[in-house]
């Protein structure tokens, strides 16, 4: 006989979505097998799902949703899901930032996540996340559903200009993600400033730090460390990292300069050269 592991639906995001598409699949009358022939994947790896050891795909919740006709609740559950396989540490922000009215951010390393190509985040998250890599690119990239919204959240990025020096995955990745920076201009409720190496010192030299303004609630600065987050309401902080910001601000490229920048890069640094990609080399 088959042994069947029984989830705990309050242990976890994770484990009630196993526990309700195993209990909805049941009432349906059907098999894994059977669903999965419906949603386009093995049974084998809907009882993954049923069992917790597979995180759902958004696609597979939609899919779930059309085949068991549950009115978009697995769509709706799937967000919680995947959020819940960011960093512990990192999921008070990612809830505050999905909130958000307004997200003004500088970033001295890499391109913001909120910007950021799947192929982008892939190869940075492949650092740190070699055993649980399509999770948290999936988290990622489930983060960004935040800038479709009817009401989409104002956010203002200033770049500094080594992130766009920085290869990260090889030229392709980066010429993909430049290219998928330029077409941030001209979206109503988007902004990008790169903030060039000829403006030497300047307010962001402790690191990158964000700013988010909110419409009923104080507004929160957060910055990270190699393993931990950072968020804080205290007013001389916010006073003190949005005049910081301002400063950026003013002492970035325009817009329009910035895709200059941004475009040239692109072409001259990763257009497509002679000879090997260096991110393509085991």
């Amino acid at each position: 006989m088959v042994n069947i592991r029984e989830l705990d639906p309050a242990a976890s995001p994770l484990d009630y979505f196993g526990y309700e598409l195993r209990r909805k699949r049941e009432a349906a009358g059907l098999t894994q097998k059977e669903l999965g022939a419906i949603v386009f994947c093995t049974g084998s790896l809907v009882g993954q799902i049923e069992t917790g050891a597979k995180v759902p795909t958004r696609e597979f919740a939609e899919r779930a949703d059309a085949a068991l006709l549950t009115d978009g609740f697995f769509s709706r559950l799937v967000g919680l899901v995947l959020r819940s396989q960011l960093p512990s540490w990192f999921q008070p922000y990612a809830e505050m930032e999905a909130t958000a009215a307004y997200i003004s951010t500088y970033q001295c390393q890499l391109v913001y996540g909120l910007v950021q190509t799947e192929a982008y985040a892939r190869a940075v998250l492949s650092v740190e996340h070699t055993d649980r890599l399509d999770e948290v690119v999936a988290a990622r990239m489930e983060r960004q559903r935040m800038l479709c919204r009817e009401q989409p959240p104002v956010v203002w990025v200033v770049l500094d200009e080594a992130v766009l020096y920085r290869e990260i995955g090889g030229r392709e990745v980066m010429r993909g993600q430049l290219a998928h920076l330029l077409g941030i201009f001209g979206k109503p409720w988007m902004e990008l400033q790169v903030l060039p190496f000829s403006v030497g010192q300047h307010a962001g030299m402790m690191g990158s730090f964000t700013v988010l303004r909110f419409e009923d609630h104080p507004d929160l600065n957060y910055s990270e460390s190699y393993d931990s987050g950072h968020m804080t309401a205290n007013p001389q902080v916010i006073r003190e990292r949005s005049v910081g910001y301002a400063r950026l601000q003013a002492e970035a490229l325009s817009p329009r300069e910035s895709a200059t920048l941004i475009t040239r890069v692109m072409e001259e640094r990763y257009g497509e050269h002679p000879g090997p990609d260096p991110g393509s080399v085991a």
